[in-house]
C-alpha cells in the first residue's frame, strides 16, 4: 500500500490554503499512491471568527472537491479534518473518500485542545469547536481504518477502542503545537503504534501563523509508524509531499509474535 503525506502550512486565508492543498494532492497523485492524507484543519487556521466563517456543511462544496479528485485519481483520501458546520455548530471532522469519490466516513474530535504550551499563545478549541461523541471506523480494501485527530493522541483508551472494533490503520492528521512535539509529537504517535500494533498516519501542518506578535507554530514531521513502532516515513520541514510503502502483513506478523492483544484480560469494550 503506497500512502502520500501531505504536510501543509495553512492560515485565514481558505482560497490561498485551497489552492495549497490541492497543489499538494496534485504532487502527491504524481506518485500514484493508493491513499492520500491531509493534515488537521487545512481550510482555516485563524481566529474563532475565520474558522466560523470558512465552515461548510458535510457533504458540502469542500468535500466535493475532494471527492471528485478521489474520484478522477482513482485513489483513496483522508480529508484530514475539515470545518463542518452543522446548525449552530462548528465541528473538527475528518472526512474519508473511496477510490470512486463516496464519502465512507466522517469524525467529529472528540477531544479538544483547551491549554496553555510554555512561552506560547493559548489554545482554547472548546471555544471554536463542539466536541463529537463517536468513535469511528470504516472497511477499506486496505482493512479497517480508525478515525481520530491530533490531541486525541494523548488518549489511548480512543485508539483501543479503534483496536477492539477492528482497526489496523489508525490516521491522526494535526495541527501540533511546536511547543508540545518536541518531545511528544513522535513518541505518542509510536506509542499509539505499538500498543495497538497497527499501521499510524499522521499528516500535520507546520510552520507558523496567526497574526503578528500572537504567532502560532505547528511542528510538522508528517509520518507513519508500523506495528512494531519503527519509522516508515517521517517528512522534513516545509510543505511538501512524503510517501510511505506500508506492508500490511506487517500487521499479522507482529501481532503473532507479540500476541499482547490476544492477552487483554479487562472486558471486550476496553
Amino acid at each position: 500500500m503506497r500512502v502520500a503525506l501531505c504536510q501543509s502550512n495553512c492560515g485565514d486565508d481558505v482560497a490561498a490554503n485551497e489552492e495549497q492543498v490541492f497543489g499538494l494532492l496534485e504532487q502527491a497523485a504524481a506518485g500514484e499512491p493508493d491513499l492520500v492524507a491531509l493534515p488537521e484543519v487545512w481550510p482555516c487556521q485563524g481566529s474563532a471568527a475565520h474558522v466560523r466563517t470558512a465552515a461548510e456543511t458535510v457533504p458540502g462544496p469542500r468535500t466535493h472537491r475532494l471527492a471528485e479528485f478521489a474520484r478522477e485519481h482513482r485513489m483513496w483520501i483522508h480529508g484530514g479534518s475539515v470545518l463542518e458546520l452543522d446548525g449552530e455548530r462548528v465541528y473538527n471532522t475528518s472526512v474519508v473518500f473511496d477510490r470512486g469519490g463516496e464519502l465512507v466516513a466522517t469524525y467529529r474530535k472528540i477531544h479538544l485542545f483547551d491549554a496553555d504550551p510554555p512561552g506560547a499563545v493559548p489554545s482554547r478549541e472548546s471555544f471554536v469547536y463542539s466536541a463529537g461523541d463517536q468513535v469511528v471506523t470504516a472497511e477499506s480494501e486496505f482493512g479497517r481504518l480508525g478515525l481520530s485527530i491530533c490531541y486525541d493522541v494523548r488518549f489511548p483508551e480512543l485508539y483501543r477502542s479503534l483496536t477492539v472494533q477492528g482497526a489496523t490503520i489508525l490516521f491522526v492528521p494535526a495541527a501540533f503545537r511546536y511547543e508540545t512535539g518536541v518531545d511528544h509529537w513522535e513518541v505518542l504517535l509510536r506509542a499509539r503504534a505499538i500498543e495497538d500494533q497497527a499501521f499510524v498516519v499522521a499528516a500535520a501542518q507546520w510552520g507558523t501563523w496567526g497574526p503578528p506578535g500572537r504567532e502560532r507554530r505547528n511542528f510538522g514531521h508528517s509520518l507513519v509508524a508500523d506495528p512494531w513502532g519503527r519509522l516508515v516515513a517521517l517528512a522534513d520541514d516545509g510543505v511538501g509531499v512524503t510517501f510511505a510503502e506500508l506492508d500490511l502483513d506487517e500487521i499479522e506478523r507482529v501481532r503473532s509474535v507479540l500476541p499482547a492483544l490476544r492477552h487483554r484480560t479487562l472486558g471486550p469494550s476496553c
